[in-house]
């Protein structure tokens, strides 16, 4: 079934707060093998400049990521998420995230296509701060793979 074109620019409301916290940032560099002294250190990322540590440029998907579920879960925009494969992933940044911050997430649908017999969801979410100071833009391209024609059969 094909992706409802009408949910291209909808947004959804802003996600309850998450709080960074240094351990978080500390086992996501880990997980991640980076050991860049700013994201384990509170006193080396302040002598970067930095209130406290920051967090790997990466380490923002998990938040955009779940923020995102609640268009992939609308059921009336008619994905399959059983079909979801992640095509890929882009950052802007204004600033780091840092530990402490009190992150909030809009989600809005920035385009939604068909090709090769797979739909292709392509989601936004705006990462703002407690203060409503814009920290980063992140870009979720989901590709829902079309069925096999032959799926099913002997």
């Amino acid at each position: 079934m094909a992706l409802d074109q009408s949910f291209v620019g909808r947004s959804y409301p802003p996600t309850d707060p998450y709080e960074v916290g240094r351990e978080k940032i500390r086992e996501f560099a880990e997980a991640v093998g980076d050991t860049n002294p700013a994201y384990l250190d509170p006193e080396a990322a302040k002598a970067l400049g930095h209130s406290d540590v920051i967090a790997p440029p990466t380490f923002v998907f998990a938040i955009t990521y779940k923020a995102a579920a609640q268009a992939v879960r609308d059921p009336q925009l008619g994905l399959d998420y059983s079909r979801v494969v992640h095509g890929d992933q882009k950052f802007a940044y204004t600033r780091p995230v840092r530990a402490g911050d009190r992150l909030t997430v809009v989600s809005t649908i920035e385009a939604i296509k068909s090709m090769a017999g797979n739909e292709i969801l392509d989601i936004r979410g705006e990462v703002h701060d407690e203060a409503g100071e814009h920290v980063v833009t992140a870009w979720t391209k989901l590709v829902a793979r079309g069925a096999d024609s032959a799926e099913g059969e002997a």
